[in-house]
């Protein structure tokens, strides 16, 4: 068979589920022999769009999904969303086409390992007909086991090649033995937290199949338990869980994490957003960080001891080493802390002035207003998939979530337009839940194409609109300067999401979410859309989300 062919039976071989794409002529033939092998093919409105399903869809299962897409400008299309599963370490492969150096006069020639490399991405190429089926499956194996983003390069002349294949000559992932830090390691941060008085533990995406093992370092180091914005649900239901750390954290949590000793980051990075710029973290906290990845630990702040581990391994073997030391003390976990976790946890139970108005002419609603009442409506087995944004704190702090499945953050790169297909992707890879995205109005603008996508698979998805009609970030970041280039004529989007097929409400008040009852109590066969029209004012995250980094 050709090359093109044997790539892509190799990788449906290897164990590929779901491709998304577009489809051209220098992706037909992998796309096609991937769908041979049993893969799930979505074809998406755009490239931009099928990146960032297969994004969401590895972040949910795990597995390693395929986004397929023609060479040059079927590629560049879709570099911001894979800019965004590389930042976020996604274990997706991208198959593209490519044009050989020898037809560099071509309209699609372009530099394309030079162009994804310097995204973040890694890049491997199908040599020839010789290698094919080992550069596929190199490819397939990196993105697996090294949990990053990798895009394979398919020259149209190497895709015309022949070679003799079978499934025999397939060879197998290699096996993985995750390495636990050293003896030396474990004992030190036994140390520290022997030593603590009011220790905190944060879990990040590193940390993400460890839940066990630190509620049980937690527990015998007298721990609270907090997550970096993307670990968001990890502990749901301990009685210790605070939340999110961070920006979305409630004043509770912000003042018990800013009153702890020490801050152990497992498998989370501590940026500015994890530490809300630093606020977080007193300059007398000690801090440790253990992460499998060397090049995280310090990347983005001071750190006392760093540790390289896998953190589920890790976090066992200082519990052992805890416990062999003999009883600890309760340490953070008081009665007193306990029932400030349990009144101070939830934004809901947070006072607010509702800022929703009743002009006849534009009645608006209080965008947390609107987000409680759809909280308490909206079935519990659900993913929320929050996209950028003035508004995006209203979502990601008041939406609750089952679980750390039961959360999406497309925001690595800090793109706005992201979460109308990562929640098609997610809700694609999780069908048990209800997907419910939440997007501002400029972003949905930039985006809604994939309405198309969700209605013609049918998907039971909400989105939420919050339509200040303006990029609102910028209008309240620059109050001082002319907002013209930011603020647009009301639109009825609405009327819009009808027109792609979609059931679809206009929201101003409370009373008007009758209408998403309804839905919810029908066959839920078409994508709901509600364009929410929002009072718009400073979110409480915009204040440190204009840094000299972001």
């Amino acid at each position: 068979m050709k090359v093109a062919e044997a790539v892509g039976r190799t990788l449906g071989h290897l164990g590929v589920r779901q491709v998304f794409g577009v489809v051209g002529s220098g992706n037909f033939h992998v796309t096609n022999a991937l769908i041979a092998t049993g893969a799930r093919f979505v074809a998406t409105r755009h490239e931009h769009g099928a990146a960032v399903m297969a994004d969401a869809y590895s972040r949910a299962t795990g597995e390693v999904s395929v986004a397929s897409f023609h060479q040059g400008c079927g590629l560049t299309n879709a570099l911001t969303g894979i800019t965004e599963a590389a930042k976020s370490r996604t274990p997706l492969l991208v198959v593209t086409g490519d044009t050989s150096p020898t037809q560099s006069n071509s309209n699609f020639w372009i530099e394309q390992e030079l162009l994804v490399r310097g995204v973040g991405a890694t890049s491997e190429r199908v040599h020839s007909a010789q290698t094919a089926v080992a550069d596929a499956a190199r490819a397939y194996s990196r993105a697996l086991l090294e949990r990053r983003t990798v895009v394979l390069h398919l020259a149209l002349d190497v895709q015309k090649q022949e070679l003799d294949w079978s499934p025999d000559v397939v060879p197998p992932v290699p096996e993985r033995e995750l390495p636990t830090a050293s003896p030396g390691g474990v004992r030190r941060l036994a140390d520290l937290l022997a030593q603590a008085e009011r220790p905190v533990l944060v879990a990040g995406r590193g940390a993400l199949d460890a839940r066990t093992e630190l509620e049980e370092l937690a527990e015998a180091a007298g721990a609270l338990l907090t997550t970096s914005a993307v670990a968001r649900g990890l502990f749901a239901g301990n009685t210790w869980y605070l939340d999110v750390m961070g920006g979305f954290a409630t004043p509770t949590a912000s003042d018990l994490i800013s009153d702890a000793d020490l801050l152990v980051s497992f498998g989370a990075g501590l940026n500015q957003w994890t530490t809300r710029a630093g606020e977080l973290v007193g300059n007398t906290t000690t801090v440790a960080q253990v992460d499998l990845d060397l090049d995280a630990i310090g990347r983005h702040r001071r750190v006392d001891l760093g540790i390289q581990g896998d953190c589920a391994s890790t976090a066992l073997a200082v519990t052992k080493e805890l416990a062999d030391r003999g009883a600890t003390r309760p340490r953070y976990r008081s009665p007193a802390v306990a029932d400030r976790i349990k009144t101070g946890r939830r934004w809901q139970d947070e006072p607010y002035d509702d800022t929703s108005t009743d002009a006849p002419a534009d009645e608006r609603i209080d965008p947390r207003t609107l987000t409680i009442a759809l909280d308490r409506l909206l079935p519990r087995e659900r993913v929320i998939v929050p996209d950028g944004g003035n508004f995006n704190c209203y979502p990601a702090m008041f939406f609750e979530v089952p679980d750390n499945r039961g959360y999406c953050l497309p925001l690595a790169f800090q793109s706005i337009g992201m979460a109308l297909a990562a929640a098609i992707g997610t809700a694609i890879a999780t069908p048990d839940r209800l997907t419910v995205a939440g997007i501002g109005d400029g972003g949905f603008m930039m985006c809604l194409t994939e309405l198309d996508t969700a209605v013609r698979l049918a998907l039971p998805l909400v989105v939420v609109v919050y339509d200040d009609a303006a990029y609102g970030a910028e209008v309240h970041h620059f109050p001082d300067y002319p907002s013209d280039t930011v603020v647009f004529p009301d639109t009825d989007l609405a009327a819009i999401a009808r027109g792609f097929g979609c059931t679809s409400v206009t929201v101003r008040t409370v009373d008007d979410l009758d209408q998403v009852r309804d839905w919810l109590s029908g066959p839920r066969t078409s994508p709901l859309v509600i364009d929410a029209k929002i009072t718009s004012f400073p979110s409480w995250v915009l204040a440190h989300s204009f840094t000299d980094e972001s």
